[in-house]
């Protein structure tokens, strides 16, 4: 079986995502400044957008890898959580490196674990074995979440 990204492992996926997230907080926090000092709205526009695009790509990621590696609901939960805090799902990264959570390929086999008999487990190693669609339907439930969140508006509302 080939897969479109064969080195994109979950440890790298997570990573990716991880930094990703940090550098959109620079990007959200200086368009904040723009605005504050030069009266320039748009920035926060479109850094905000730009933020809450990849902090929703994130949190699929986090929730992906994390039934992945076979993480407690509790552990996938704080992932998402230290999105909201500015710059910490880096130390949150490391913190999984440290401890080993992000090792191993994609589960794309059942094993005799207990889990693996759960449609959620299924619906996983269904999804990874078409990395293709899995992708896609990422990006398509990403893109709509994130329209129904800008038509629900800003966080703290519209000015």
């Amino acid at each position: 079986m080939t897969s479109v990204a064969p080195g994109l492992t979950p440890k790298r996926l997570f990573r990716l995502l991880a930094v990703a997230e940090a550098i959109t907080w620079t990007i959200l926090i200086t368009a904040l400044i723009m605005r504050a000092t030069l009266g320039l709205d748009w920035a926060v526009l479109v850094g905000g957008s730009v933020h809450g695009f990849v902090f929703l790509a994130y949190a699929f990621t986090a929730a992906l890898v994390g039934v992945n590696q076979r993480w407690p609901l509790g552990l996938i939960v704080l992932g998402v959580v230290f999105a909201i805090v500015p710059y910490a799902t880096i130390p949150f990264e490391v913190w999984l490196l440290r401890r080993g959570r992000l090792d191993g390929p994609w589960r794309r086999e059942a094993t005799d674990h207990p889990a693996d008999a759960n449609v959620v487990n299924r619906m996983l190693r269904w999804f990874l074995a078409r990395p293709l669609l899995l992708t896609v339907a990422a990006v398509l439930g990403i893109a709509a979440v994130f329209t129904i969140l800008l038509l629900i508006g800003p966080p703290g509302g519209r000015d």
